[in-house]
């Protein structure tokens, strides 16, 4: 279907379709049922990545908080930040997840990687992208466990791009737990020996040889990075990054920064820096913190420090011009502008040590999944929160 302009003169149909691969999802969304040409069109791999590079280039970002609240901080929810000039991020809506109920461990979040999100939680994945609202839980694994195997537990997980064959891939490692008896008593060890990779585009899984022959123990700070997924481990080289490629799906290792002191006396977070490996470091104690960002291009450079930053928790990502996300010492929300140190808080608090920031851009990516509604998904006005209706209902 071609368009016409205010002359009654077509519109070529590339032209229109230029012109629509700049708007929200949400307008799109109500297009689709314009005509049959349009709703196909915007299912295509070019109108999906013209879309895609269009929100990148003009940095249309959008922001969401993971946070959660209760007694123990077992009410875990979404809220989605507005990033319009004036409105000081305020909470547009608070969405909260059926995945994230019901579990006794934290829910972990991968990505965005493209706009989309991968869950984490015990035994279940799920995928999610919050432009169109859809939603995917991943079918369970048939590869075979050894015989022999007591039991099964799936370890750290990672979920990333594959830019040549426009794949999204979700890598787990498996631990394999065996009996064995000494001394007439029974023990448990376990080995993490197998590998797990899941295809969006297959929706199946199938085993990858595993990076080493000993066991790697992973730590909590991991992100997907320009079609590299990477984790802190230990393993028989000693304290390493582990990255994965998604294109070619092999594993390296790479060396940890050399900062000051030790994995036990910092915290860490990796991110991305303009495309390159970057490493957020931090103290582990104390309310006055210097937050050092560290970068890899062939080797780790320090790229600048955060010097003496009071009242802060920890640093949750970084925004515009430079600007930093921090969880104050209060547990509330706060923006940090390294150019005039000026800590501006935005009045969100959440249970401490448990928030993350996700910026990302919106995608039309299909996850062949189900819609929100269909997930029990809820999105609600900002004055809701999961905690409030759970508390009412005991």
């Amino acid at each position: 279907m071609k368009g016409l302009n205010k002359t009654g003169t077509e519109v070529p149909e590339i032209l229109v379709l230029e012109i629509l691969s700049k708007l929200p999802v949400k307008s799109l969304t109500r297009f689709r049922c314009v005509c049959k040409f349009w709703s196909s069109s915007f299912q295509t791999p070019f109108f999906i990545n013209k879309h895609h590079l269009n929100n990148l280039n003009n940095k249309n970002l959008n922001l969401l908080l993971q946070r959660c609240h209760g007694p123990n901080g077992e009410i875990h929810y979404f809220s989605q930040l507005s990033t319009e000039k004036g409105q000081n991020f305020m909470v547009k809506q608070n969405i909260h997840l059926p995945i994230c109920e019901d579990y006794l461990v934290d829910p972990t979040v991968h990505g965005p990687c493209n706009g989309i999100l991968c869950f984490d939680i015990e035994f279940k994945i799920g995928l999610w992208n919050p432009s169109t609202r859809q939603f995917k839980i991943l079918p369970e694994s048939s590869i075979e466990r050894p015989p022999s195997a007591e039991s099964t537990d799936f370890g750290c997980l990672g979920f990333g791009y594959d830019s040549l064959t426009d794949d999204y891939k979700v890598i787990r490692f498996v631990t394999n737990y065996f009996e064995y008896e000494f001394d007439g008593m029974s023990y448990y060890s376990h080995t993490i020996a197998q590998v797990d990779l899941y295809s969006l585009n297959c929706n199946s899984w199938k085993e990858l040889p595993h990076p080493g022959a000993d066991a790697w123990y992973t730590f909590t700070f991991h992100n997907y990075i320009n079609g590299f997924y990477y984790w802190a481990a230990v393993g028989a080289p000693g304290y390493v990054i582990l990255s994965f490629d998604m294109v070619n799906e092999r594993f390296s290792i790479l060396p940890l920064p050399e900062f000051e002191g030790n994995l036990a006396q910092n915290h860490w977070e990796f991110l991305d820096f303009k495309g390159s490996l970057g490493a957020i470091v931090y103290p582990a104690k104390g309310t006055l913190k210097s937050i050092h960002v560290w970068v890899m291009s062939g080797s780790w450079t320090k790229q600048y420090s955060f010097e003496s930053v009071p009242e802060v928790e920890r640093p949750l990502g970084f925004w515009e011009n430079g600007k930093v996300f921090l969880e104050s010492s209060d547990h509330e929300l706060v923006l940090f502008d390294p150019s005039t140190r000026e800590l501006q808080n935005l009045g969100i608090d959440a249970y401490p040590n448990k928030m993350q920031i996700i910026v990302y851009v919106e995608t039309l990516v299909p996850l062949n999944g189900r819609s929100e509604l269909e997930e029990l998904i809820m999105r609600r006005s900002p004055s809701w929160r999961p905690v409030d209706k759970i508390n009412r209902n005991r």
